[in-house]
């Protein structure tokens, strides 16, 4: 496969003619003959004076930082001088606010240069760090091959990542490996797309489809926050008093429609993340991010179809916790769905500390510092559920539900049997109309008389609520700790 160099990848992810280079010569300082002759005959071979490009263009018309990684200059490594051109330009977009966009691709660092190249990570890694906590988008597209103080620092911290198909991705070099222990690195686990299948990478994407993830990205991660368009009420119409029971019932059939179909037919733009970026992946979440209208968010919901064959475990909760950081590094409004049959009750989940993440998730929420919005969709089973419930606004469809265990388990306590479940869902006051009344909810959107029934009707209904609420949550800004909890009281 041909790989594309720095200035390749450059031309095709920006507008034609747009691209300005922020490069001034490198300083090299006092450095060795044989080294000085090795850095010569890299210009020469790559066309390039150093292993990282820097500079600023338009991506569809959007002014964007770019730093770049180039191979064929001393296999993309990093020394003083490429990490000081990395460091100032990160500087400069972090400066002027702009997005950046990062294109790695790296053997690590340059070993010529030793020890004083390779504290430069740590420099990195902070001008990183302070360009997201700006509120900056970074957004890391990781080329073959990426590892080594690369892949540890300024190719590991993106918002969102995404890695070139079939790309060598990973810490430790297999060459280096197969030197130190006498053999060869095992084969599938350095590659773009196990880091995909486990949750530590968003997306494996070809070079040519690259530019549009990006500008997808961008519209969301830059929309405006204060003076959208204003959104119309929506108004609230009556809901019949539907019998708990038969309101459980039809949350349990299968054809409801879930969070997807919910974004396929009510959002404007979705861009799917994936994992925790830590190793970890739930089929259970479902994270995006996500644009209702004019209006932007991060998108946690937890999905019926992943939890078919799987109960949502404490993997899930992380990767709700990695959605809630981004909200609150981006400045985006939060939306949590909550539908689930229950977290798992199993060994797994105890021994991955499923209890200690429902309480982290608990906390997180009411403490973010980003505007937050529950929908309740469908069944409410659980701490689980319970994880993603506390928010500035909770809007439930007419059949969603919530409750501390299943009605089943709760009979099965008090009666010793499963028969009584109905009545203990009644004496609960589990369903969304009971939780209006206690002020746990805000809005019900009306079934007609099911929302499996009209699916498409009642996905873009409740899409409707939710524009008009993230757009007013927009300008509002986020609740309180204090405010958002006084509904429990």
């Amino acid at each position: 496969m041909t790989r594309l160099n720095a200035t390749q990848l450059i031309d095709l992810v920006l507008d034609e003619g747009s691209w300005s280079s922020w490069d001034t010569p490198p300083v090299r300082g006092e450095i060795s003959e044989q080294y000085a002759a090795e850095l010569a005959a890299a210009a020469a071979k790559s066309g390039v004076d150093e292993s990282v490009l820097t500079g600023e263009g338009l991506m569809k018309g959007r002014r964007v930082a770019v730093v770049m990684g180039e191979f064929s200059f001393l296999a993309g490594s990093i020394g003083r001088a490429a990490a000081d051109r990395l460091v100032a330009a990160v500087e400069r977009a972090t400066r002027e606010g702009l997005p950046l966009l990062a294109g790695p691709v790296s053997g690590g660092t340059r070993m010529q240069e030793g020890t004083p190249a390779f504290v430069q990570m740590a420099r990195i890694a902070q001008v990183v760090a302070a360009h997201k906590a700006a509120g900056l988008p970074y957004l890391v597209y990781l080329r073959h091959p990426t590892t080594g103080g690369v892949m540890a620092s300024w190719g590991s911290q993106g918002h969102v990542t995404v890695g070139e198909p079939g790309a060598l991705l990973g810490f430790l070099g297999p060459r280096v490996y197969e030197a130190l222990y006498g053999k060869p690195f095992p084969e599938g686990v350095q590659t773009a797309e196990n880091l995909y299948a486990r949750g530590i990478i968003d997306a494996v994407v070809a070079p040519e489809d690259i530019a549009d993830i990006l500008d997808r990205a961008l519209r969301i991660l830059l929309a405006p926050r204060h003076g959208i368009e204003p959104v119309a009420p929506v108004v609230d119409e009556p809901v019949p008093d539907v019998e708990t029971w038969d309101a459980i019932t039809r949350s349990r059939r299968p054809d409801r429609p879930g969070v997807r179909r919910l974004l396929r037919y009510a959002a404007s733009d979705v861009v799917p993340l994936n994992g925790t970026g830590q190793g970890e992946q739930d089929p259970g979440l479902f994270i995006a991010l996500v644009s209702f209208g004019k209006a932007p968010c991060v998108f946690l919901g937890q999905d019926r179809r992943g939890q078919r064959d799987r109960p949502m475990g404490p993997e899930a909760l992380r990767e709700a916790r990695r959605g809630m950081r981004l909200a609150s590094e981006l400045g985006l409004p939060l939306v949590t769905v909550i539908d689930t049959q229950g977290a798992a009750l199993s060994p797994e989940a105890e021994n991955g500390g499923l209890a200690g993440e429902i309480a982290r998730c608990l906390a997180d929420l009411v403490t973010l510092d980003a505007p937050t919005l529950c929908l309740m969709l469908g069944e409410g089973n659980g701490g689980g559920a319970l994880a993603l419930l506390p928010a500035d606004r909770v809007v439930a469809a007419q059949h969603a539900w919530l409750s501390p265990l299943p009605p089943e388990g709760a009979s099965a306590i008090v009666h010793r049997d499963t028969d009584h479940a109905p009545e203990m869902a009644r004496a609960q006051r589990v369903r969304a109309l009971d939780l209006a009344a206690l002020g746990i909810v805000d809005r019900v959107v009306v079934e007609k008389p099911d929302a499996a029934d009209e699916p498409e009707e009642f996905c873009r209904r409740v899409g409707a609520v939710l524009e008009h609420e993230l757009a007013v949550l927009l300008e509002t800004g986020p609740g309180a700790p204090a405010e958002r909890v006084r509904r429990y009281a």
